[in-house]
């Protein structure tokens, strides 16, 4: 089979290429680095030629809400268009646990991506993923001044985005079934509680604050609206686990 992954260089999309590979199939990674650029459209037609699944794994780069709903929207759409007209069979799309019970700008970007995936004309499955271990350490690396750092109160139950590429991988090999797929990591956990397992490390330190995020947004983030439904798969490691790993010093 093979899959063409747009954001093969993000967090998630490097492993879904990883996992791609080592499940023998033939991968295209669709970057501007090699003249593929999705949301002009630019060279994405000899990309898509002999393409069998497309994974969406992309991340915009804008986190108003009207910004990144037309970044989504419109590449979901040309996905679809280009896909079905060089007779691509399925997409695939990355997407967040919540999206539908968060009013968050982003996440409200991401509903629409998904309503669009599944409005096109290629069978889609929208995957979607809980907070990555990875989380913590990159808000870390954006709310900060100096080593103090601040972390919003959420409740996560949180899963390696190693683990949600190889899940990805499985749902694009595999004969569509559900349209939409929830993945979570093995356990619940307060975001403030993994950030200071990582702030703690050499490597990591830094001084943390919690920051009770203001609305409907932080009730629901501190209430569990981000955590999985009873149907969802869930895989691990667990956040332990991960940390003693060395995907941790991939986030920086």
């Amino acid at each position: 089979m093979r899959i063409a992954v747009v954001g093969g260089t993000g967090t998630v999309g490097r492993y879904v290429v990883l996992a791609a590979e080592q499940a023998g199939h033939q991968v295209a990674v669709l970057s501007r680095r090699v003249g593929v650029d999705v949301r002009t459209g630019e060279g994405l037609d000899a990309a898509l030629a002999g393409v069998d699944v497309v994974v969406d794994a992309m991340n915009a780069d804008a986190m108003s809400r009207s910004k990144a709903t037309a970044i989504f929207t419109e590449t979901t759409r040309r996905l679809q268009r280009v896909g079905a007209a060089h007779g691509v069979s399925r997409l695939v799309t990355l997407s967040i646990v919540g999206v539908d019970r968060v009013p968050f700008g982003y996440y409200q970007a991401k509903l629409a991506q998904e309503a669009t995936a599944l409005e096109g004309p290629l069978p889609a499955t929208i995957v979607r993923a809980t907070q990555f271990h990875e989380f913590p350490a990159q808000v870390m690396g954006r709310l900060h001044v100096g080593r103090l750092g601040l972390m919003p109160r959420m409740r996560v139950q949180s899963i390696a985005a190693r683990t949600v590429g190889e899940l990805v991988v499985e749902v694009a090999a595999t004969p569509p079934g559900e349209t939409t797929v929830e993945v979570a990591g093995p356990e619940p956990a307060n975001l403030f509680e993994l950030a200071r397992a990582i702030a703690s490390r050499p490597d990591h330190q830094m001084s943390l604050v919690p920051l009770r995020v203001p609305g409907q947004v932080g009730k629901a983030m501190r209430t569990g609206a981000l955590l999985p439904g009873p149907g969802a798969r869930l895989a691990g490691p667990c956040f332990a686990e991960w940390l003693t790993g060395e995907d941790l010093a991939a986030v920086g």
